[in-house]
């Protein structure tokens, strides 16, 4: 089957739902953060997917700067015993990237195969 024949997807739509870019319904992992092999529904090979360090940087930048700006802000605000920093923390700079990075990695794929992105070669 042609990729014609396919709707156009939002990056977006498939990418954060960790769906195949260009049917929508095959999973585009294989587990947490693997990437499968091939889509289940269409066929489309996963050869192009590269996000390298992409996902992991965005989701860090983000955590790290919401994240320590709530512990300073806790601080001036509250000055509060150190077990509430330990467990502001764990949740802000642990537990929110983790759930953070598979979407953004999805993403980051998805868009990638729409945009026809590839790794240089000459």
């Amino acid at each position: 089957m042609s990729e014609n024949y396919y709707q156009d997807f939002s990056p977006f739509r498939t990418g954060m739902r960790g769906k195949c870019p260009r049917c929508a319904r095959g999973r585009l992992f294989d587990g947490y953060l693997t990437v499968a092999k091939q889509c289940s529904s269409c066929g489309l090979s996963y050869d192009f997917a590269d996000s390298g360090d992409g996902a992991t940087w965005f989701v860090m930048l983000f955590a790290c700067v919401v994240g320590v700006g709530t512990i300073f802000g806790l601080e001036a605000a509250y000055s509060p015993p150190i077990y509430v920093h330990v467990i502001a923390a764990l949740v802000l700079i642990i537990i929110v990237p983790m759930l953070l990075l598979r979407p953004m990695k999805g993403l980051l794929l998805a868009q990638q195969w729409k945009m026809n992105a590839r790794e240089g070669r000459q």
